[in-house]
């Protein structure tokens, strides 16, 4: 089925959800959902985030027509919000978003780049992120596609010891870049690292899932859905049996519950500008996760 089938039913499952757990519709905390830890600091995150990439590119009354996606995410237990000043306005339309929520409001874990060469651009490009933010204190900062590290990661340690960050990290979304991500992980002091990896691009698993195991890195998945080309190759395709044995209503949450069955990865980061792909997603961090004979039918399924 397509990625819409299932979404009015998924979303009023989780509102259900939502409202009940911990003392019902008067209490109105989100429901139970899957943690992760990052492993340097053992805090435990939901593990699944919202990306920003596109989606919240937006100016002007845009950004009141896509904040409902950063509300809903939120009030259904979702904590990390990636961007990065590679993503337009993204980074200026969060810190809008959270404005307009108030200062009482539940809030996100943020994350964003650097991604600029040279030190002095690089110090005020992350000083104009959290200025866009309308926060003091980023919860993660990473070096965006590699771009400097070696000059920037000293700078992200030093901003850490001063509590301007809270966690650091590298990204790339090329596989070109995989024996450089896996030394960094391997030989410098990091506490996650972004990379791309889906149910039809295993080739993390090979090197860099085993190296952060062992490093205690934290894993963040970009595009989980490979840009749409995922519910493409389902188009039309009713879900399969083996949906009902891990709880999945839609073939979003197949998609992410095997990502989330792999145990190194700690949270997927979905973009999108509509509430009800939220909801969907984020039906993925309950109920029962794949084991890896059913991942590898998974990918069998959509190779």
């Amino acid at each position: 089925m397509h990625r819409r089938t299932f979404l009015a039913g998924t979303a009023a499952g989780l509102a259900g959800a939502a409202l009940g757990a911990g003392g019902g519709a008067q209490a109105g905390k989100p429901a139970r959902i899957l943690r992760r830890p990052i492993p340097s600091s053992g805090e435990r995150i939901p593990a699944l985030g919202l990306g920003t990439w596109q989606t919240f590119d937006v100016t002007g009354e845009r950004i009141a027509a896509v904040k409902p996606v950063l509300d809903r995410f939120l009030a259904l237990g979702g904590r990390l919000v990636d961007s990065s000043p590679m993503y337009g306005n993204a980074e200026a339309a969060v810190g809008a978003m959270l404005k307009a929520r108030g200062a009482k409001a539940v809030r996100p874990l943020l994350a964003t780049k650097v991604w600029t060469s040279g030190e002095q651009e690089g110090v005020a490009q992350m000083r104009r992120s959290a200025a866009r933010f309308g926060v003091k204190t980023i919860d993660l900062m990473q070096v965006h596609n590699l771009l400097d590290w070696k000059l920037h990661l000293p700078r992200l340690r030093e901003w850490k010891r001063a509590g301007t960050f809270r966690y650091i990290g590298v990204t790339h979304y090329q596989h070109g870049a995989f024996d450089e991500l896996e030394q960094i992980i391997r030989k410098e002091k990091i506490d996650s690292v972004q990379l791309p990896y889906s149910v039809i691009d295993r080739e993390a698993e090979k090197r860099l899932l085993p190296a952060a195991a062992d490093a205690g890195v934290a894993v963040l998945v970009l595009s989980p859905f490979e840009s749409g080309t995922l519910f493409r190759r389902v188009k039309g395709k009713a879900l399969p049996s083996y949906a009902a044995d891990i709880d999945c209503t839609s073939w979003a949450q197949i998609f992410l519950k095997f990502l989330l069955g792999h145990p190194a990865i700690t949270c997927p980061l979905p973009a999108t500008d509509k509430v009800a792909h939220v909801e969907d997603n984020l039906g993925a961090l309950s109920g029962r996760l794949p084991d890896e004979k059913l991942r590898d039918r998974i990918a069998r399924d959509l190779s």
